[in-house]
């Protein structure tokens, strides 16, 4: 298992940007691929977006495509979310998550998760 911290979150105006890190210890970052995942208040986690072992691969929920874009540095082992054209429906906390399959979206499938950092979007 790799140990994750997800930092950069924080208060934005609707419209605006933020982008999120998620540091992760060990020398197997590599073999694992790498999702984002949120939270809102009220409901269930959901599927934000995940990029394969070596980045040339991702997947994005319908709801974040074309405003949200995943990438990760391996030889930094950290794994970024950039999040565009903000909106009050993307206020979650956000998680980062590694697993060993790609691309899925259940979270029975991820090994390790981070803390969360929270994004909240005001209108």
């Amino acid at each position: 298992q790799v140990q994750l911290v997800e930092s950069g979150g924080g208060l934005v105006q609707a419209g605006g940007s933020l982008k999120l890190s998620c540091a992760a210890s060990g020398r197997t970052f590599m073999n694992y691929a790498m999702s984002w995942f949120r939270q809102a208040p009220g409901k269930e986690r959901e599927f934000v977006a995940a990029i394969s072992y070596g980045g040339s691969n991702t997947v994005y929920a319908d709801s974040v495509k074309g405003r949200f874009t995943i990438s990760r540095d391996n030889a930094k082992t950290t794994v970024y979310l950039q999040m565009n054209s903000l909106r009050p429906e993307d206020t979650a906390l956000y998680y980062c998550a590694a697993g060993r399959m790609f691309p899925t979206r259940e979270e029975k499938q991820y090994d390790s998760w981070g803390q969360g950092t929270q994004v909240t979007v005001s209108s």
